[in-house]
């Protein structure tokens, strides 16, 4: 049965030698690809070869091309979910720790851009149990995000006369909307905008 990377994650490690595991690799060309020319236009061959590697490599972690792109999508999230995580068990004032969450959707955001275009794009493409599991896993990942912001107005560090949930979406709509104007050679890198954006943010949740 064919391993999917998205569970073996970053068990899947280096390959002997250094170079990357053959996860990890199909999943860099097929978000280079997938971005680039559709999913339904990049065939598996084409797919394989992008990545160096044969077709029986690719169905010995994926059983098929839809499982190549549920991987891609989960891959970035599951990063960011962790680094969410322990910003918010960190020591430190809440606004700090906030902070930080902040700028680091940014910074994964802008370093992963392609994975944003492939969602908006391709996200029709899995089965609707999939579906459903990738938009379950994001609304953890921005209620984790939110709960910052409740601890905050407990605290009565942030103000509390607008909805959490409202925050929170504003924010992530903003970093969403970062595939429409960002450009690599552009002035500002993801540390800088997420700076920008994070203060931003904290700017408006001061009493």
């Amino acid at each position: 049965m064919a391993e999917s990377a998205a569970d073996t994650g970053a068990a899947a490690g280096q390959a002997e030698g250094g170079c990357p595991a053959v996860p990890e690799r199909l999943l860099a060309a097929a978000t280079r690809l997938f971005a680039d020319r559709g999913f339904e236009r990049t065939s598996v061959q084409e797919l394989v070869d992008a990545a160096g590697v044969t077709k029986g490599a690719m169905y010995h972690y994926f059983a098929s091309k839809e499982d190549v792109l549920f991987a891609v999508f989960r891959r970035v999230l599951a990063t960011q979910m962790r680094n969410l995580d322990a910003f918010a068990a960190a020591e430190g004032p809440v606004a700090e720790r906030l902070r930080a969450a902040a700028v680091d959707v940014v910074e994964s955001t802008v370093a992963n851009l392609d994975d944003m275009v492939i969602y908006f794009r391709s996200l029709h493409v899995l089965s609707y149990e999939r579906q459903d599991q990738v938009r379950e896993e994001r609304r953890v990942y921005q209620d984790r995000f939110r709960a910052l912001i409740e601890e905050g107005q407990r605290e009565r560090v942030f103000r509390s006369d607008v909805p959490a949930d409202m925050v929170a979406s504003q924010y992530f709509g903003a970093v969403n909307h970062l595939g429409m104007w960002y450009r690599p050679d552009g002035e500002l890198g993801g540390s800088e905008i997420g700076g920008y954006y994070a203060d931003l943010l904290l700017a408006g949740l001061r009493p």
